[in-house]
């Protein structure tokens, strides 16, 4: 019986692989910048030609890119395959938004779920950070920030499931559900009473999730979504009324 010989890996595929992984699980985000050379090389206790070598291959992957002016940083690109001519209708047609609601509650629904089951101290922390921020941008009542920072706490959230998919498929869908985030703000926000019942449904969201009870966190994820749902339909019938009376009184004698 004859035997291959076992090869010894080379140093340069060995990081390829530690850096894919930490790029799948989110520890790398897209755009984010590279620790120096140096810096990565003794992290990773390889030569610094080694390291070279395999940010070289992960760029010929389409995974990482050199900047004009120096700095090695994670592709933007990654998860852009939801970037579609279709997608870009969601954007201009109001109706589309209710469909977009029903996947979030499919897609946000389990991230919560499996968020309480499989969170770390570390994740808490994460998400605990991302509502600070949140909390500071809806007291100063800026729109914008208030908007990235919404989106960046239901990110965070899917990064502590633990489950690559889920929290790809969210990036994926991140300047999309931007985009319905803002219009949704910006229909609802000037109704009193609705900007703050909205922000204590994050942080209920976020007590559920931190309680370990998946079902609680899953309906809390729910709740807030099946709110938002009601508020935009309140907010539709009130504009087709506004607009009903408008027409009115451009007709009457």
């Amino acid at each position: 019986m004859s035997y291959q010989r076992v090869k010894q890996p080379k140093i340069s595929d060995v990081i390829v692989e530690r850096m894919e992984e930490m790029i799948l699980e989110g520890t790398l985000k897209p755009g984010q910048r590279l620790p120096p050379e140096r810096e990565l090389a003794k992290q990773f206790e390889v030569s610094r030609p080694s390291l070279r070598e395999a940010v070289q291959k992960l760029a010929a992957k389409g995974l990482v890119y050199s900047r004009q002016g120096g700095g090695t940083y994670v592709s933007e690109e990654l998860g852009d395959s939801f970037k579609d001519p279709l997608l870009e209708l969601f954007k201009t047609h109001p109706e589309a938004q209710y469909d977009l609601l029903e996947f979030r509650h499919a897609l946000e629904g389990v991230t919560a779920y499996y968020a309480a089951l499989r969170s770390t101290k570390a994740d808490k922390e994460a998400i605990k950070a991302s509502y600070a921020t949140l909390q500071e941008c809806h007291d100063k009542k800026e729109f914008l920030k208030e908007v990235e920072a919404d989106v960046d706490f239901h990110l965070t959230i899917a990064a502590s499931t633990h489950n690559m998919v889920l929290l790809h498929m969210m990036r994926a869908l991140f300047s999309l559900l931007r985009q319905h985030i803002g219009d949704n703000l910006q229909n609802i926000y000037p109704k009193p009473g609705y900007r703050q019942k909205i922000h204590d449904q994050h942080y209920k969201l976020m007590e559920a999730i931190f309680s370990g009870k998946p079902e609680a966190a899953q309906r809390a994820a729910h709740d807030h979504l099946a709110y938002v749902e009601d508020a935009l339909l309140e907010q539709g019938k009130e504009n087709t009324r506004l607009e009903r009376a408008l027409r009115r009184s451009n007709i009457a004698p």
